[in-house]
């Protein structure tokens, strides 16, 4: 069975001039922004940036080819944009109103599965972001960005020269400084993990640090449970019951 090409599909749809193409840099749309329009990111890489209301700003996710970008404006009526969406490489993308895009997942099945399949993919990754930010290390946090960037997990074959993106941004979306950034990217290189030479290579040996923990002199710690109490704790408690 063929997979479900979106832009053919909408293509028949009459749907062609919704296509834009947009150098790295082009805002889709920006924070506090109405609600109201919707993309498809055929090609390329964007960004979703937030600003604090004290002008710190950072990056929150990455979007990769076959994404929807602000997917918010189905959410409800006179709803506003949460963060901006900015091109980090040239982008070509397919552009909705909001109410024809309830139209479409009402009336194009296809269409509505592939929709829905995002969002619980999106969902899962928000989770999965989540759960790292709370029990990783920020060096674990980095290896997990890296390769998402490079698409390692997907159908295909991985893109391992990541998009152009800054250490300060890295840092944003793993919460820690540059500072620790570059330490961390040094010794990924170091460790032959990857090449950095202006762009970053991203090598498959890097799945080790996030699936095995194989950074050396790293060790791993068994949680301690409420329930387990120590060896020790236990054989004195048996000899003062005898």
């Amino acid at each position: 069975m063929a997979k479900f090409d979106p832009a053919r599909y909408l293509s028949v749809l009459a749907l062609t001039q919704k296509t834009i193409r947009v150098k790295a840099g082009h805002v889709f749309y920006s924070q506090g922004d109405p609600a109201s329009s919707i993309f498809y990111l055929e090609s390329g890489r964007a960004k979703l940036v937030v600003v604090s209301k004290r002008g710190k700003e950072a990056t929150v996710s990455l979007m990769l080819p076959h994404d929807f970008i602000g997917e918010e404006s189905l959410a409800g009526p006179a709803g506003v944009h949460a963060a901006t969406a900015m091109a980090i490489t040239p982008c070509t993308a397919l552009r909705f109103d909001r109410d024809e895009m309830i139209q479409l997942l009402h009336s194009e099945h296809e269409f509505s599965d592939m929709f829905l399949k995002f969002v619980l993919t999106r969902a899962i990754r928000t989770q999965e972001d989540l759960v790292d930010q709370l029990f990783n290390n920020s060096e674990k946090r980095l290896a997990r960005t890296l390769l998402l960037m490079a698409q390692f997990g997907d159908p295909g074959e991985p893109q391992t020269l990541i998009p152009p993106v800054t250490q300060e941004a890295l840092a944003d979306m793993i919460g820690t400084t540059r500072s620790r950034v570059s330490k961390f990217m040094n010794r990924f290189r170091k460790l032959g993990y990857i090449t950095y030479n202006g762009r970053i290579h991203v090598h498959k040996s890097l799945l080790n640090v996030v699936l095995h923990d194989k950074l050396p002199e790293q060790r791993t710690k068994r949680p301690v449970t409420l329930d387990t109490k120590p060896a020790s704790t236990k054989k004195a408690n048996r000899t003062k019951s005898a």
